[in-house]
């Protein structure tokens, strides 16, 4: 396989370099990357750069076996360059390992390049998971993709591949990990058993879901999914903010549900029998019935955090795996031509949206530097209205190297490699604490001053002020969120 697949990236190298120009367009089209809890990522970066010369107390840096990943990178590159550099060059990394992860694996399940569904893929490279800046795991998926690649069309000792990736894919996240171990599983059995078996098969991977779920409920605090089955099917990962995202949404789903039936028919006809699909088929229809079946959130002792979002996130890999039975289809060219105006639109609508949100960040560095550097500031930016764009990190980047984000929630969480270990003047020390803050519920004390507060002020969204907070007053008294109007 690594033979064919080097001779395969010489003889199509300069569409791989131009693909993946493309591909990191979104990542330099505005100053800042707009991806939600990125910039979470990379403000506590620069306080972990703090805690390491020794510049403030009370934090510590600790090692981490999964969801690091993305910091080691951005840490990494930090050290030679400005954390806004580095960021840039990481966050590109991780696009172009699951862009071309995710190409690796639906070329090695059907045996056929898929450049027909580029644009679904690069239009998936750039959802949900992407913009509310879940790198971690959104950088295991693409590694994973990678993995899975190998095993189905490894030889021998290339198989071995796969153990060599999935230390990383843990670094990056342990839900890409599971993820990783139960398909290679399901791969492996699809595999080996006779075709008679393959539908008891795909039964008993429902069965292990349901087992996995029962599990999960019964052994940890379990926030459920209240969202309908038709929400999962992979194409909301592309619904990001206003309803003309639905719309597109609902167009893919509409167009793919259409070229498969096409194409089943055609096939019919012509008495073709096209025996890759129905491996794409079962781990599309795992994809959907896992992401159903799970939690939202698990609140895992001892973190103060739960990991949430668990089903928005999982819908990522129903997209992929619903690419990877496209990629099955007989190649025509109004494929390319009906993804590809869908693809035209979601990144117009994405470069839109993104520079809304560069307006909003600008405007907050400017408010931050009215005031003497090294104050705490606090933030509560609401979501807009149908808004999936996750935007209360906003703040965290424009303090980098002036003030502290004093709600940030990753030190107090314990969940991520920056900890409180004392009491300190840079972070909040209570998880319940930052999530007050967030929502604005957050009853300020008289050690936590002097602090100031960015807040949205006036009718339009991007309208912001900033002022000193008082003593036993609640941190959002006074805002105007255009949402709740």
């Amino acid at each position: 396989m690594f033979a064919g697949a080097w001779r395969w990236i010489a003889r199509h190298w300069m569409k791989i370099v131009i693909l993946s120009a493309v591909a990191l367009v979104p990542c330099f089209w505005h100053a800042r990357i707009e991806a939600g809890d990125l910039g979470s990522h990379t403000y506590n970066a620069w306080l972990a750069q703090l805690v390491e010369r020794g510049q403030v107390s009370g934090l510590e840096v600790v090692w981490m076996w999964h969801n690091v990943l993305f910091d080691f990178l951005l840490a990494g590159f930090g050290k030679f360059l400005s954390l806004y550099a580095a960021e840039k060059i990481a966050v590109s990394i991780c696009v172009l390992i699951f862009f071309w992860g995710s190409f690796a694996f639906v070329t090695a399940i059907n045996g056929r390049a898929p450049w027909l569904l580029i644009p679904c893929l690069l239009m998936f490279s750039y959802g949900w998971t992407f913009e509310a800046g879940f790198v971690n795991y959104y950088l295991s998926l693409g590694i994973s993709f990678f993995a899975l690649a190998i095993l189905w069309r490894g030889r021998g000792w290339e198989k071995a591949g796969v153990l060599l990736l999935a230390p990383l894919v843990l670094l990056g996240h342990a839900v890409g990990l599971a993820w990783l171990l139960g398909a290679s599983a399901y791969l492996a059995a699809y595999r080996v058993v006779n075709r008679r078996w393959r539908a008891p098969l795909l039964i008993g991977g429902i069965a292990a879901l349901t087992v996995l779920r029962f599990y999960l409920y019964h052994h940890y605090i379990a926030d459920p999914e209240k969202s309908p089955f038709y929400w999962f099917t992979g194409a909301d990962q592309i619904a990001l903010s206003s309803p003309w995202y639905w719309v597109l949404a609902i167009a893919f789903l509409f167009l793919a549900a259409a070229f498969i039936v096409w194409d089943a028919v055609r096939s019919r006809v012509a008495g073709v029998h096209n025996g890759a699909v129905w491996v794409s088929i079962h781990l599309y229809v795992l994809a959907l019935v896992g992401t159903y079946l799970m939690p939202d959130g698990i609140h895992v002792p001892p973190y103060s955090a739960a990991l949430a979002l668990i089903t928005p996130r999982l819908t990522l890999i129903a997209a992929i795996m619903l690419c990877a039975w496209l990629g099955g289809l007989r190649p025509q060219i109004w494929h390319v031509a009906g993804f590809g105006v869908l693809a035209i639109v979601f990144f117009a609508m994405l470069y839109r949206d993104t520079g809304r949100l560069n307006v909003m960040e600008a405007r907050i560095e400017q408010l931050v530097r009215t005031l003497p550097p090294d104050q705490r500031v606090l933030g509560t930016i609401l979501q807009e209205k149908n808004s999936r764009f996750i935007v209360q990190h906003i703040l965290d980047r424009a303090c980098i190297g002036y003030c502290f984000s004093y709600g940030n929630y990753e030190p107090s969480s314990g969940a991520f490699r920056v900890r409180v270990t004392d009491t300190n003047p840079y972070v909040m020390e209570d998880g319940e604490s930052t999530a007050e803050m967030e929502d604005g519920k957050y009853i300020v004390q008289p050690d936590d001053l002097p602090a100031y507060q960015v807040y949205q002020c006036g009718p339009s969204y991007t309208d912001l002020c900033i002022r000193p907070l008082a003593a036993g007053e609640k941190n959002d008294a006074g805002a105007f969120h255009p949402r709740k109007q």
